[in-house]
């Protein structure tokens, strides 16, 4: 194997360190600790309960097992799907990914088993895929069905587990103590890449997968052992896709934006100028016309897939986990190479409502879907048939350290606030420490104690959220000044040791409109705090029947925080009235005005929309109708 030229540890989730079409450096994992706070607590509950439990049921569900009886450990039947080698690999690189923020040895235990396991099935010449590979390691078929069967798909979450274990094992400096085989997964991985290398290409089979994803795989192993025929394949596997043509963001929803990752990192990597145009059209398209106010994509359960512009049902909402998360990571790599707070704003919306209402407070139960009304029982689940949506979430809350801090040649940015101490370096070597202490989501006061190990000048940029109309900022307690929302702040000074900056991002009860041309939600507002949007729930308003609630949206709304609801949010209480239920209401279809409803008054209770369904069955809205 070509060993990288990177250290391991300076790699961030994402890491464009030395991609040459970059502005911003990512910052690893390790270098960030969540202090106590929104984050750290559902980062806790993944470490302690989700990441463990769904390894019990990857067993349970014979998904190990798979592996087990091609090497000979097992005599068992192949059990699940087609694809059960990526979810594994899911979890694999959520393991990575925590252990990367500190020490676990029950957890690095449960990964180096399962590395065993999966390397142990690898063929001479490099491929892996307990499905394609029977008793004896004999084949059956493999690449024999690329659009349907997941083959390129598996191989690309196995590739990224394994760049996430090396970084997290493979250097002086990592966070594991007693480190053993630590490049034992990444060979397996280049090995079996250089197999894929040898074999897809023009002259060789000239497919893509029907799944996209080994795209951003293969660049992000490129990165990390400088083997180009890595990116050139990648290349190969976009232009096979015709990505650079692509006008409109269209079909499975997850397969999409995976492209659209892969082809993100194609750009940082090239510069290839048809690749951003194509980012830039489909990103246009989707936030404008094709997204969900939670961040949520995907409208259509037929193909999981994004609908026509305008078209978003809220009951019938798909929006799902895998495609909140796909959209996060896109948005991770748009703001790498641009800088622009737009896409860190759409990163954050997804985070704190479309992609965290996928999983419950426990931690350990799931929604596939995410739909924006609910009349019915719906409920998180701790498995599924087709589990990618856990293993999913698991990695993203491992990886979430990752995500509130870049560098750049100007100095520090600061894209999302919690309470943290960033412990890194500036450009030229600079030691740095950030301390944030903040109530954020709930409150928009941020204090930032700036730590450089000596004075120094550079720049500090602080992502001022769209959301946000009113802010400010002051240094040393010096007096305020306002700045303007949708954009980074440049603070640019002499920094000495201890300097506060402190940000006041105010967080008045928004009521938000639709576009017209969404239509189910003409007539109707959504309630928004912050970066949080919020629903209606049956338990919060037992003697509200939720379908008929209407929200007086000229009355006055206090905004309350409940630290023993919920695991502590913030309740939004508002006036408004609800049609009596036992009245006759006429015919399904009626003249206009054909007949007046007696309603009745009442207080109107609203949580984050992400806490909802963790009390048991419930009726929910997000969007209201207004009077």
């Amino acid at each position: 194997m070509a060993k990288s030229s990177l250290n391991p540890p300076e790699a961030g989730v994402v890491s464009t360190e030395e991609s040459p079409y970059c502005q911003l450096r990512p910052i690893p994992i390790r270098a960030v600790t969540m202090l106590p706070g929104f984050w750290k607590s559902r980062m806790d509950a993944n470490r302690e309960h989700g990441i463990p439990n769904l390894y019990r049921l990857l067993e349970e569900q014979g998904v190990l097992d798979n592996l087990r009886r091609i090497s000979g450990r097992k005599k068992v039947e192949r059990r699940g799907a087609f694809w059960t080698d990526s979810d594994l690999a899911k979890w694999m690189e959520a393991a990575a990914f925590a252990l990367q923020s500190e020490p676990d040895p029950k957890l690095r235990k449960m990964l180096d088993e399962a590395i065993d396991d999966l390397t142990a099935i690898q063929r001479e010449d490099g491929y892996i895929n307990s499905f394609f590979t029977g008793e004896s390691r004999k084949l059956s078929g493999r690449f024999r069905n690329l659009p349907m069967e997941h083959e390129l798909y598996c191989a690309g979450h196995l590739f990224q587990a394994a760049v996430a274990h090396y970084r997290a094992t493979g250097a002086a400096g990592a966070s594991i103590p007693d480190r053993r085989d630590d490049s034992k997964f990444l060979d397996a991985a280049t090995r079996y890449a250089d197999f894929l290398a040898a074999t897809f290409g023009p002259g060789k089979i000239e497919q893509a997968d029907g799944h996209p994803e080994i795209e951003m795989a293969l660049i992000e192993l490129y990165r990390t052992t400088q083997k180009r025929e890595y990116l050139d394949l990648a290349g190969f596997f976009l232009e096979v896709q015709e990505f650079a043509e692509k006008q409109y963001i269209e079909g499975h929803a997850v397969r999409a934006l995976y492209l659209a990752c892969g082809a993100a990192d194609y750009f940082a990597e090239t510069g290839d100028e048809k690749t951003m145009k194509a980012l830039e059209r489909l990103w246009a398209d989707m936030t404008q016309k094709k997204m969900y106010i939670t961040g949520g994509v995907g409208s259509r359960y037929e193909g999981e897939a994004f609908g026509w512009p305008y078209e978003l049902p809220n009951e019938r909402a798909y929006a799902e986990t895998c495609a909140a998360i796909a959209g996060i990571y896109w948005n991770w790599r748009m703001l790498a190479i641009q800088a622009e707070s737009r896409f860190a704003d759409v990163m954050e919306r997804t985070l704190y409502n479309g992609f965290l209402s996928g999983v419950s407070l426990d931690g350990w139960h799931y929604f596939y879907m995410n739909p924006l009304a609910c009349y019915g029982d719906y409920q998180r689940q701790e498995w599924f048939g087709c589990t990618c949506c856990p293993t999913n979430v698991v990695r993203m809350l491992a990886s979430m350290p990752g995500y509130f801090y870049s560098t750049s040649h100007e100095g520090v940015w600061v894209h999302l606030y919690d309470n943290s101490r960033l412990s890194w370096h500036l450009h030229d070597g600079m030691k740095l420490t950030l301390d944030q202490i903040t109530d954020y989501p709930w409150d928009g006061q941020v204090e930032i104690t700036v730590i450089p190990e000596a004075t120094a000048e550079f720049a500090l940029f602080l992502r001022i959220p769209s959301w946000c109309e009113s802010a400010s900022v002051s240094v040393n307690h010096g007096p305020p000044s306002g700045v303007s929302p949708g954009d980074y702040l440049k603070l640019e000074r002499t920094w000495q040791p201890g300097d506060i900056v402190h940000l006041d991002l105010p967080m008045p009860v928004v009521l938000t409109e639709a576009d017209s041309r969404v239509k189910e939600d003409l007539g109707m507002v959504a309630i928004q705090r912050g970066p949080v949007v919020y629903c209606l729930e049956s338990k919060d308003n037992p003697d509200v029947p939720i379908r008929d609630a209407e929200l007086m949206i000229d009355e006055d709304f206090t905004a309350e925080f409940k630290p023993h609801l919920l695991g502590g949010v913030t309740v939004i209480e508002g006036q408004g009235v609800y049609a009596c239920p036992d009245q006759d209401r006429g015919a399904l279809y009626r003249p206009l005005d054909g007949i007046r409803l007696e309603v009745r008054e009442t207080d109107l209770h609203a949580i984050p929309y992400y806490s909802w369904a963790n009390r048991g069955p419930s009726n929910m809205t997000v969007w209201i109708p207004k009077r």
